[in-house]
């Protein structure tokens, strides 16, 4: 009987310390890991952007066309000054698992940057850097502000955070039908996930384009302390 009990209860630790190392590596591993990711990302596309600016002798002047997007590829850098002047984050192509391990994903079949449709984001609220962690504490009025490397796009949050189901599809829709918009603009959806901890339900919120400026005007007002 002793045998079977201390058996039992070495396993019993076993078990205990497992789980105690996969929270670990949830809550903290996976998102120191996004992290580097992400900042890898995002210095990438700034060399990048900084390599295709310099033209040579007798080029052109004025910034480079923005390439078509490529899935599974960082794009443009969001930056929410709601979530923390610091706070920015690489948008990819596509939502895909492996994608939003990276950063932001564009809903490959929604509207480009700053162009006529819906421009619509998703992000992970927990794991993976918890780039949207703080969701919820976006207000109607908050900026979102994205470049391409050749423009800046300051969004305006108009309406949310609004909680729906994941098969409410429709909120991006070129027009979501909740979102108050009644006609054709230039719009911008973020998703989410909710609880912090689960997926039952999703965290919208709806954005305008309201202003853009090339990059070579300096950081628009919003970013600017």
């Amino acid at each position: 009987m002793r045998v079977v009990i201390r058996t039992v209860s070495e396993l019993c630790i076993t078990a205990g310390t497992v789980i105690v190392l996969f929270v670990a590596y949830v809550l903290f591993w996976t998102g120191v890991k996004a992290d580097n990711v992400m900042d890898d990302q995002i210095d990438r596309l700034q060399e990048q952007w900084a390599q295709e600016t310099m033209r040579p002798t007798g080029a052109a002047p004025g910034p480079p066309k923005p390439a078509p997007y490529v899935g599974d590829k960082p794009f443009a850098i969001m930056h929410i000054p709601r979530l923390g002047f610091t706070w920015n984050k690489p948008v990819l192509e596509g939502t895909a698992t492996k994608t939003l391990k990276k950063g932001l994903g564009h809903y490959a079949n929604t509207a480009q940057l700053g162009q006529k449709g819906n421009f619509s984001v998703a992000g992970h609220r927990r794991t993976y850097g918890d780039p949207f962690k703080d969701f919820p504490e976006l207000r109607r009025g908050d900026a979102v502000v994205l470049t391409d490397g050749t423009t800046w796009f300051t969004y305006r949050i108009d309406k949310g955070p609004y909680k729906t189901l994941p098969t409410d599809i429709e909120v991006i829709d070129a027009v979501p039908r909740k979102s108050g918009y009644t006609r054709e603009g230039r719009y911008l959806t973020l998703t989410t996930c909710d609880p912090e901890w689960g997926h039952s339900h999703r965290l919208i919120v709806w954005a305008h384009l309201d202003s853009t400026q090339p990059v070579e005007a300096g950081k628009p007002e919003a970013l600017r302390r």
